[in-house]
């Protein structure tokens, strides 16, 4: 058994350092220098710290591992942290690919270096925080605190119209939220507890899950982001710096997905059934509509930002299934996503670094003058496609088999996004990629830096990996959502089973 308190280590360390990157005062070269390298041994040590968690854990339980507890607000209010097989491996994901983003953003962030790194170790921090916490406050304070570094990262650091985007984002995000922190408080005043394990086996009032479940439904699916409320995130990855793309889609929209798994199934399981058609339409028209517009796409980052919106449709459908295959499936297709999607934003960020241009029509035959990087593109395009051997197909075909045994048109329409993913990624690799290279200012464009290898060769590692072996991330997971979907089934069915009685 731990006795120290690992994971208020794994969340609070980036915090300390970017403390240290505080203190790192100056704006000469050598201070930026060192704030860079200040944020990345940081985040290096807290995705080491992290794997102690994976070591450590046991899988073949569903109960809350590492759990933290003691008082803090004397109305009840805790500072509990705990993880289970459903939040550890996004607890990874985050830890894993912050080095990642530190690494992309070496070269291409040249002011306000120092706010830059604290921006992201403590948007670190808050994410870490939101996947671990056991406590409805904590739980709501690390989400909403999110918010904060990302939009200055937007604001300051983004594009021409950053300013725009970044209050877009901002107050879409925030708006939702609101409905659920008076969620929150209706469930405090139901159970007299704000504890999530506590909560997960008391009883909510038919009523009052029904309004709780569209209060928490209103946050969530804002972040995921479902249709129609996903017209914020094109802007926001558009005018984004590369890292801040890599997190937005990478992490910051599983947030959505890792609600709906911890809340509204296991808490809010009835209003959960009775919703499932309203979520089974929008997955659909999210995974179809979406696809469409991507085809339409003129600018790199906002065709994988909509493809982002098509691909998060799958992971709604498998999770409000309600079957074992669904819900395992949603949960790797989440982390699957955040490796194949943040690296075809480092991707982009390749060749907007030395072209200053996301416009596809602006490339053309890279392959002549960068074969490593039309090597290294195709490998993530195909998993975003959801090619068999690769993370994106085991994901993919395991929510539509969850979701076939609940609804056989809703299954039917969603692969037809399969075949859509593939002719707009597959467009876009073409045009970017193939052909002949004919544009003078691509001539003399170089290929892929030793830095750029180190940020996507592991990531090229994993995605085939898991989409060879999915093992390590389904077995992690498999009792945390065999418990979630047994607790859902036996609720469900004991309704069904009472109103045949009446």
């Amino acid at each position: 058994m731990t006795t120290w308190p690992i994971l208020s280590v794994t969340t609070f360390l980036p915090l300390v350092g970017a403390l240290i990157v505080y203190l790192n005062r100056g704006d000469d070269e050598a201070a930026q220098r060192n704030s860079r390298w200040i944020a990345l041994w940081t985040t290096l040590i807290t995705f080491a710290v992290s794997l102690i968690l994976v070591a450590r854990f046991d899988p073949s339980t569903a109960d809350f591992q590492f759990v933290e507890k003691a008082n803090w607000l004397a109305t009840g209010i805790t500072y509990h942290m705990g993880v289970d097989g459903i939040s550890l491996p996004f607890v990874i994901l985050t830890t894993a690919l912050m080095p990642f983003c530190i690494i992309a953003s070496w070269k291409a962030i040249q002011n306000r270096v120092r706010e830059y790194m604290m921006a992201f170790l403590i948007m670190e921090t808050l994410l870490i925080g939101t996947f671990t916490a056991l406590d409805l406050v904590l739980f709501y304070l690390f989400f909403e605190g999110g918010l904060i570094p990302m939009f200055l990262i937007i604001g300051i650091w983004g594009g021409p119209r950053r300013v725009y985007a970044s209050f877009k984002f901002f107050l879409y995000t925030f708006l939702g939220s609101v409905l659920m922190l008076l969620a929150i408080m209706a469930l405090y005043w139901n159970g007299n507890t704000t504890d999530i394990p506590s909560l997960m086996h008391t009883a909510v009032p038919r009523s009052l899950q029904t309004w709780a479940w569209l209060a928490f439904f209103a946050s969530f699916a804002v972040k995921m982001p479902m249709w129609p409320v996903h017209t914020w995130l094109p802007d926001a990855h558009v005018e984004a710096p590369t890292a801040g793309s890599v997190v937005l889609a990478a992490i910051l929209l599983k947030l959505g997905g890792y609600g709906f798994l911890r809340f509204s199934l296991p808490m809010f399981p009835l209003a959960s059934h009775d919703f499932a058609p309203l979520i089974f339409t929008l997955s659909v028209i999210a995974i179809v509509y979406t696809s469409l517009v991507a085809m339409m796409q003129e600018d790199m980052k906002k065709l994988i930002a909509y493809s982002s919106v098509a691909h998060m449709g799958f992971v709604t459908m498998g999770i409000f299934a309600g079957t074992m295959q669904g819900v395992a499936g949603g949960v790797f297709q989440m982390i699957s996503h955040g490796i194949v999607s943040g690296a075809l934003f480092l991707c982009v960020g390749i060749v907007y670094d030395r072209m200053h241009t996301r416009e596809i029509a602006a490339y053309g035959g890279l392959v002549n003058r960068m074969p490593l990087y039309a090597m290294t593109f195709m490998v993530f395009t195909m998993a975003n496609v959801g090619l068999p051997g690769t993370s994106g197909f085991i994901g993919e075909f395991m929510t539509l088999l969850g979701t076939f045994k609940v609804s056989i048109p809703t299954a039917f329409v969603a692969t037809t996004g399969v075949i859509l993913s593939a002719c707009y990624a597959l467009w876009l690799y073409r045009k970017i990629v193939f052909g002949a290279l004919v544009k003078p200012t691509l001539m003399t464009i170089k290929d892929m830096t030793v830095r750029e290898c180190i940020t996507l060769f592991p990531l090229i590692a994993l995605t085939i990996l898991f989409g060879v072996y999915p093992k390590p991330v389904l077995d992690m997971s498999a009792a945390s959502v065999q418990q979630l979907v047994n607790n859902y089934n036996t609720a469900v069915t004991a309704v069904k089973a009472a109103a045949l009685l009446q």
